[in-house]
């Protein structure tokens, strides 16, 4: 099921009025956004590929990053020439990355623990808005949790019925929190999380990874999470209330 609302921020919490296009939440992408975990899924997607008879290039994992589980093993059948039940390549993609997740520590991106800090500092909303399985989900909250950091709300990927590119993810996010979309800043690494958080109206902010993330006006590229701050987060929310606002009559 769904996290609810943390100890350390109530129903409500770091929700402004609106109107002043104050910010109300941030939402987190997971894997290549906070933790360096692509390399991870590399390796296992390689295996399962060679388990099935084919060859994994880093092309064919960019093509997957952000995707959910089911295009993930959709693509992999796709290119296999041993024939596999889709829950038998589900079962060797999750349990191979869970193996993987309790052996190895898990790194955090440049800038992630910085800027989650900041922003739990002051008060304001944290939804984690991952497409992978909550078993994968938890493993990595847990390694998160070492350092003192926690969101208001999660959401992965079996609590949608529509995941990423569709908007439900942020979406339901939203809603959880409690917060419109508009006043809330996505910060995503792949194609597929930022036309989900685009899609649901969210202030988006790319930070590319393993996949380019194509510019286009009014779309924020940060090189890394170690150039976005909470006083950015803030700003790109009022400047876009300001230019979606109604000119004066």
């Amino acid at each position: 099921m769904m996290r609810g609302l943390g100890p350390d921020v109530g129903p409500g919490a770091g929700l402004g009025p609106g109107a002043g296009g104050q910010l109300q939440a941030v939402l987190f992408d997971m894997d290549g956004l906070l933790v360096d975990t692509e390399p991870l899924w590399f390796e296992i997607e390689r295996a399962v590929m060679s388990r099935l008879g084919g060859e994994w290039t880093h092309e064919d994992q960019r093509a997957l990053v952000g995707s959910s589980l089911r295009r993930s093993v959709d693509y992999l059948l796709g290119r296999a020439t041993r024939p596999a039940s889709r829950d038998q390549v589900a079962d060797w993609l999750i349990g191979g990355m869970v193996e993987l997740l309790a052996k190895r520590e898990i790194e955090a991106m440049p800038g992630a623990l910085h800027l989650l800090a900041q922003v739990r500092a002051a008060g304001i909303a944290r939804a984690l808005v991952t497409s992978s399985e909550r078993v994968i989900m938890e493993a990595v909250l847990a390694s998160l949790a070492r350092h003192d950091i926690a969101f208001t709300v999660t959401v992965c990927g079996q609590d949608v019925r529509n995941p990423k590119p569709h908007p439900e993810p942020y979406l339901l996010a939203a809603a959880l929190i409690g917060a419109e979309p508009r006043y809330c800043v996505a910060l995503e690494d792949s194609p597929n999380g930022v036309a989900a958080a685009e899609a649901a109206g969210c202030v988006t902010i790319a930070v590319p990874g393993v996949a380019p993330v194509s510019p286009r006006p009014g779309r924020t590229v940060a090189a890394s999470l170690a150039h976005v701050d909470l006083d950015l987060l803030r700003s790109l929310v009022a400047s876009a209330a300001v230019t979606a606002a109604p000119p004066a009559s």
